[in-house]
């Protein structure tokens, strides 16, 4: 990725695709695991929308130019004005009220665009979620490019009471909480709910909406695409707050779950190519292990 952001930075955008495509041949024949998840994601797609989508080529090549992005923006070479907001007023709102919130992103289009446009403005301070256990050779680079976009992200790999009682003086502040919505917790599969999204079940975290709930707070959804070129970035009022019964909790998450997997659904529809799960999303990560286990003892 350092020799591939080189190229763009010295020659442009499609001498690095150039030099982009071995490498995606190279990860295409090395990466099985990756490329069975994408094949049969873009199956269900094709078959859930009835439209055409690229193959899997394609998909590793979204991704790589997606990567890329990313460098560019914290380098400071990615053009911000042309990116399209659709409700910007629900943010604005909320920093004027100083509310603050939990904010559910997902790994649909490039979500360091967001953190670079916030970074622009001093009334809006957020705290990204996140764990880069599988993520850390590309971090480092992004460190080494631009120091900041390291600053506001907090490991996690489980709620604890005293996380909870720090983001809660966070969110007290006027500040949002950033955490994906689209990819199960690492410590354990205790927090899923099974949704419906591209017309097949599939286990979608509710740990988002138990924190929205000991915040007591309000809950947006965040998407960014690029459609025909132009980068748009929604923001969408999901819950003004969340009030898990004690009765039908269980429930009321599931419900939760599957009003996010359906507007993942909405946008991830209009541009197919840039959601990035390169694993079976469909299953639970430890009956994933079970398969491999398996295979190997055949």
């Amino acid at each position: 990725m350092r020799f591939l952001f080189w190229i763009c930075r010295v020659f442009g955008r499609w001498p690095f695709r150039v030099a982009l495509y071995p490498v995606l041949g190279w990860y295409l024949l090395t990466q099985g695991r990756a490329r069975r998840a994408s094949r049969a994601y873009l199956r269900r797609v094709r078959a859930h929308t009835g439209r055409p989508v690229g193959g899997v080529l394609a998909h590793f090549a979204s991704f790589g130019e997606n990567l890329l992005d990313k460098l560019l923006l914290w380098g400071g070479l990615y053009r911000l004005d042309g990116v399209r907001f659709h409700g910007a007023d629900v943010i604005e709102d909320a920093v004027a009220q100083g509310t603050g919130g939990v904010l559910v992103c997902s790994h649909l289009g490039n979500v360091e665009l967001t953190r670079v446009l916030s970074r622009q403005r001093n009334d809006i301070k957020s705290t990204v979620l996140v764990h880069t256990k599988h993520a850390q050779a590309f971090n480092r680079l992004m460190g080494k490019l631009n120091p900041e976009s390291q600053t506001n992200l907090l490991q996690v790999t489980e709620m604890t009471p005293a996380t909870a009682m720090m983001l809660s003086e966070r969110i007290g502040r006027g500040e949002f909480v950033v955490i994906a919505g689209d990819r199960v917790p690492v410590s354990g599969n205790e927090h899923v709910a099974s949704a419906r999204f591209m017309g097949e079940a599939a286990p979608f975290p509710v740990g988002p909406y138990l924190l929205a709930g000991i915040l007591q707070c309000p809950v947006y959804l965040l998407f960014t695409v690029c459609v025909d070129g132009v980068t748009e970035v929604h923001i969408e009022h999901f819950r003004e707050a969340v009030r898990l019964p004690r009765k039908g909790r269980t429930e009321a998450l599931a419900s939760m779950a599957q009003a996010y997997a359906a507007r993942l659904e909405h946008h991830a529809a209009r541009a197919p190519l840039q959601w990035f799960n390169f694993y079976d999303f469909w299953h639970l990560p430890e009956q994933d292990k079970r398969q491999e286990d398996d295979d190997a003892t055949r």
